[in-house]
């Protein structure tokens, strides 16, 4: 297995776990202080939004934004928030399609860039590969508390 098929299965497996917890969980449950499953997956819409930013710069052989260059605590109150309309359906329908586009442009990234230095969506300065390494384990963190609130529900029934 190639780098750019080792992180594609990465984003992969941490996609199939989070939606194994999906359809467990009550999907008006409250999974941290002010947000529910809703927010949650429009938290991680957004960081694939900036994902998709960053490939979409690289494969045009430009300077990749910093989104979220005021602070994560910020890019993610903006990423809720602009999704903060729309139900849950639309919410899940987004998750699903932009990691999709997300791996869709991941699989067309030409190697020599999969460990060059950028700077990140966040400011900092890193590469492509330590992208994938943070938010396949991050989107597993969340899974992972989906899987605690089920089990609790399952213990207290």
């Amino acid at each position: 297995m190639n780098q750019c098929d080792e992180l594609v299965h990465i984003l992969e497996h941490s996609r199939a776990n989070m939606l194994t917890q999906l359809e467990e969980i009550d999907k008006k449950r409250q999974i941290y202080p002010l947000w529910t499953i809703r927010e949650m997956l429009a938290h991680l819409c957004g960081w694939d939004d900036a994902v998709i930013a960053f490939l979409q710069s690289l494969i045009a052989g430009n300077t990749p934004a910093t989104p979220a260059e005021r602070g994560v605590d910020m890019y993610n109150a903006e990423t809720v928030a602009t999704r903060e309309g729309l139900d849950y359906d639309h919410v899940y329908h987004e998750y699903i399609e932009t990691r999709k586009v997300l791996l869709k442009l991941l699989k067309g990234v030409p190697d020599e860039k999969l460990n060059a230095p950028y700077i990140l969506p966040w400011g900092d300065p890193g590469t492509l590969v330590d992208i994938i390494h943070i938010f396949g384990p991050h989107e597993n963190e969340h899974a992972n508390d989906i899987a605690k609130l089920i089990s609790q529900n399952q213990q207290s029934s």
